[in-house]
């Protein structure tokens, strides 16, 4: 399962913004650090989603991406309605979505 690491800033409205740091594009925002973190996870979620539908590679990630300012920090785990590892009928990774079995990361 692939691991992303998210980071949480206090901004100055009191609200937190939450960045995805090794998944490029994948940026928001909620009223408390919870509501962030939930929000957060969706959007990776969603953002993964539409690069598999396209046939873009998932970015890797990188183990020591770290937010210097967060006031919070934290690892997701990359869930989709895809099976990374399962074998479709050409060999590859298979998308549960869309039956694609060219599913590939970066």
């Amino acid at each position: 399962m692939l691991e992303c690491h998210a980071a949480y800033y206090r901004i100055e409205d009191g609200w937190y913004m939450a960045k995805v740091l090794d998944f490029p594009g994948v940026f928001t925002q909620g009223r408390t650090l919870r509501s962030a973190r939930v929000i957060a996870r969706d959007a990776l979620r969603l953002m993964a989603e539409c690069l598999i539908e396209d046939g873009e590679p998932l970015p890797k990630p990188n183990p020591r991406a770290r937010g210097k300012k967060a006031v919070f920090a934290e690892t997701i785990p990359l869930k989709t309605r895809f099976q990374y590892g399962a074998v479709g009928r050409s060999g590859g990774n298979y998308c549960n979505m869309c039956g694609r079995t060219d599913v590939r990361f970066a």
